[in-house]
C-alpha cells in the first residue's frame, strides 16, 4: 500500500501463517519493482516484519529504510548484564563486556577458515572461562555458566538500523501513518463486507482480493481527481449575488 495516497499496489493471498504473511511481502516488492519500477524507500509494518532475515532483506539487498519493531528475545529477566550492555567492537569484531574483557568467535587459529555460522545464522561469540572465573562480576553476568556468551545475527546491522530509526522523530510519524493501512483494511472488511472469502483456494483467494484492491483504488482515485469543493460561506456569497 502506498502510503502517501493510500493506493493498493499489489495483493498476494496466504495461509493464515505469520512467516508466510511476511514472506509475501517480498514477492509483492520485487512484483511492483517490476511492473510498476517503484522501488519503497521504506517499509511500515508491525513486529512480525521486525526478524533478522526481514531485515536483512529490507536494508541489505533493497536498501528499504525498517520502521519496524525489532523482533528482540536477547533480554534476559534474571536480573543479569543483557547483551545491550556488552560493546561491539567492528574493527576487531569482538565484544567487549562491563569488565572491559573480549569475547571472540574464535580463540585459536583453524587449519581451514570456519565462518562459524549455526543454523539459526548467527555467530556465538564466547568470553575466557580464565575471564569470567576470575571476575568480580560474575555473579551479575554469568552465575550459572562458566563464561559468557552471545549469538550475533548475521543481519545484526540490519538490526541495529531499525533500532536507531525507532528513536528518531521520523518512526514515530510512520507510526501514525501505519494508521492508513489499518483504515483501508477496516474498509474492506466493514464496507466491502470481506470479513470472509467465498471463493476457494489461494486463486480464489487473490482473486477477491484484486476485484476488493480495485474498487478501493477506484474510490480513491475518484477522491482525489475531484475538484475541491468551495467553503459555505462562498456558496453563501455566491447564492445571494445570483438572487
Amino acid at each position: 500500500i502506498d502510503v502517501a495516497h493510500g493506493v493498493i499496489l499489489d495483493v498476494e493471498p496466504t495461509p493464515a501463517h505469520r512467516t508466510a504473511e511476511v514472506e509475501s511481502t517480498k514477492t509483492m516488492v520485487e512484483r511492483v519493482e517490476e511492473r510498476f519500477d517503484l522501488t519503497p524507500h521504506r517499509l511500515i509494518g508491525d513486529t512480525a516484519y521486525g526478524t533478522a532475515p526481514m531485515l536483512g532483506w529490507m536494508v541489505e539487498e533493497k536498501g528499504i529504510e525498517p520502521s519496524v519493531p525489532v523482533w528482540d528475545k536477547s533480554e534476559r529477566r534474571d536480573d543479569t548484564f543483557p547483551c545491550s550492555d556488552f560493546l561491539w567492537d567492528a574493527g576487531k569484531k569482538e565484544y567487549r563486556c562491563p569488565a572491559g574483557k573480549a569475547l571472540k568467535h574464535n580463540w585459536r587459529p583453524f587449519k581451514k577458515p570456519r565462518s562459524h555460522i549455526t543454523q539459526a545464522d548467527t555467530v556465538v561469540y564466547r568470553a575466557s572461562q580464565r575471564d569470567c572465573t576470575a571476575c568480580p562480576m560474575k555473579a551479575k553476568c554469568c552465575p550459572n555458566t562458566p563464561m559468557r556468551k552471545i549469538a550475533r545475527s548475521i543481519h545484526e546491522d540490519a538490526r541495529e538500523m531499525a533500532r536507531c530509526i525507532r528513536k528518531t522523530v521520523q518512526y514515530q510519524q510512520s507510526r501514525c501513518e501505519r494508521k492508513k493501512v489499518e483504515m483501508l483494511f477496516a474498509h474492506l472488511k466493514c464496507i466491502l463486507r470481506l470479513d470472509r472469502l467465498r471463493l476457494r483456494g489461494l486463486n480464489g483467494a487473490r482473486d477477491e482480493f484484486t476485484l476488493a484492491a480495485a474498487v478501493q483504488n477506484l474510490r480513491r482515485l475518484a477522491k482525489l481527481a475531484s475538484p475541491p469543493r468551495p467553503f459555505g460561506g462562498q456558496i453563501a456569497s455566491t447564492a445571494q449575488e445570483i438572487g
